[in-house]
């Protein structure tokens, strides 16, 4: 009895349909070599599509065949062995050189010349139907992205909410992915060590493991969190439905650094005072060197300083953290003086209503000027004016501007300027200056202190501490005799209020 070899196939694991699973196909071969006589010899099945080429038991199966290790094959149909043309004139092939190849629900003899017709038809038909489908199944994702949809399962920092519905952010990861691009943009951390970082602090990836350097950098490179959505394969972008984790401007910047456009220094051990702490004798930065299990900060004497030498300065890390929250707690304000501050601003936000509207009001003619401009090198792309890697081009750029409006507007519609904004930020930061600073990771430390201090130096073993300009006005206000805030002088904590407000509008307006 002459030996065959038996082929069935699904597209996909789950692919159940009657008559097309594997175990439907099975049987049908079954049956068709009982009523013929022949005998399977081996079985080859597979859970892939077909519409493409490169199916490795489809492969493994020709070339035992063009060997002569079976007289013939014995498929269930045409279109479960061949989606594609190419892959048919192998079939084909087979059948010229002698192999028979058989199919157990179509009465096809590709030894005849109308059957290698009929069967030609079908595997066309079968090919046609392939790439509709995948037509079709393009077009409803481009129709998704359009939408603002993102038609794929949700990257790390997000939840999915199921077919048709924005991606949310993730409570757990959502955080952690925010950090990650605030950490880096510092430019203090390398990648393996934010990823080892960033591990400790509990972030998984969506199978539950770690984090790797590369997947960290894909997270990095990713716009979904600015935003948009990218499609990876065309570079397409999308203005996307979802809330953003990050502002375009961090975005952008972590991008500089990942292009190697910035210049930070990259130390593989930064210390908390590091390029901070400065020696009040020639103004260069101390040292951070670790002895004894204590990290110490010294002037090393060079050449080229002036004075070459200095007294002998050495501190201990510690000694100068008890000096910073000491003059931390200085600027931190009582309940009171916090909702004085608010009432202030909700005042003022009321009075600046008219100039909000306006402000918004022209920022959307900006955003309508830039759909249309989309349109339009959309238009061009189409007459064949521009070619595709300047559309491309053009449309990313486009599209961050759109985002940066965005932003804008959501800012704007909030009622404040950019003078009360950081006036908010800078009451806020006060309220619990000394606590945020001892909780928070060593890169935000340091980013705190760059924003609460404009001098930290050290003359000798004794530290001077200058605090930033708003925050030494309110460490300058009234206290009580034991040192605290003073309560009760709304007069003069309203009058520090409308100082720092000043002084915030005159750096928004320098000329002015």
């Amino acid at each position: 009895m002459a030996t065959y070899f038996a082929y069935a196939r699904v597209s996909t694991p789950r692919q159940g349909e009657k008559g097309v699973s594997l175990h439907e196909q099975r049987a049908a071969i079954e049956r068709y070599a009982a009523i013929h006589s022949l005998e399977i010899s081996s079985w080859f099945e597979e859970q892939q599509s077909a519409s493409q080429t490169g199916r490795p038991q489809f492969l493994q199966m020709l070339q035992l065949l063009r060997k002569g290790a079976a007289q013939g094959v014995i498929i269930h149909k045409i279109d479960r062995s061949v989606r594609n043309l190419q892959d048919w004139v192998d079939v084909e092939k087979l059948a010229d050189a002698g192999v028979e190849v058989r199919f157990a629900n179509e009465n096809v003899d590709l030894k005849t010349v109308g059957g290698r017709l009929s069967a030609d038809i079908q595997a066309v038909i079968a090919s046609h139907y392939s790439r509709n489908l995948r037509e079709e199944v393009k077009k409803g994702l481009y129709g998704r992205l359009k939408q603002g949809y993102y038609p794929f399962r949700a990257p790390i920092g997000y939840l999915d909410q199921g077919s048709a519905k924005t991606k949310v952010v993730d409570p757990m990861r959502g955080p952690l992915i925010e950090k990650a691009f605030t950490l880096y943009r510092s430019g203090i951390y390398s990648l393996p060590h934010l990823a080892e970082t960033l591990h400790t602090a509990g972030l998984l990836n969506l199978n539950g493991g770690t984090v790797s350097v590369n997947g960290l950098a894909t997270i990095l490179k990713n716009p979904f969190y600015v935003g948009l959505i990218r499609i990876y394969k065309t570079g397409e972008l999308y203005k996307g439905n979802h809330d953003p984790l990050v502002s375009t401007e961090v975005f952008e910047d972590v991008q500089d650094i990942l292009a190697g456009k910035r210049v930070d220094r990259m130390a593989n051990q930064v210390r908390l005072f590091s390029r901070i702490v400065r020696c009040g004798s020639c103004g260069y930065s101390l040292i951070a060197e670790r002895q004894k299990g204590h990290v110490y900060y010294r002037c090393h004497d060079r050449a080229f300083k002036n004075p070459p030498k200095c007294p002998t300065t050495c501190v201990r890390e510690e000694y100068l953290e008890d000096a910073v929250l000491t003059a931390l707690r200085s600027v931190e304000l009582n309940a009171e003086e916090v909702e004085l501050a608010k009432a202030f601003l909700e005042r003022i936000q009321q009075e600046t209503e008219t100039n909000r509207v306006a402000t918004e009001n022209a920022l959307r003619l900006q955003a309508d000027q830039l759909q249309t401009r989309v349109a339009k090198l959309t238009d061009f792309l189409i007459d064949g004016t521009v070619d595709k890697g300047v559309f491309e081009e053009k449309r990313k750029a486009l599209f961050l501007e759109q985002a940066k409006i965005t932003e804008l507007l959501q800012g704007n519609s909030r009622g404040m300027a950019t003078a009360q904004t950081k006036l908010a930020k800078t009451v806020e930061l006060a309220k619990s200056a000394s606590m945020l600073y001892r909780r928070a990771f060593l890169a935000e430390k340091r980013r705190l202190l760059k924003i609460l201090l404009s001098n930290l130096t050290i003359v000798g073993k004794t530290v001077e501490i200058t605090l930033a300009p708003p925050y030494r006005t309110i460490a300058a206000r009234e206290k009580s005799e034991d040192g605290r805030p003073y309560r009760g002088t709304c007069r003069t904590w309203e009058h520090i209020i409308k100082q720092l407000l000043t002084y915030f509008e005159k750096q928004a307006n320098p000329v002015n």
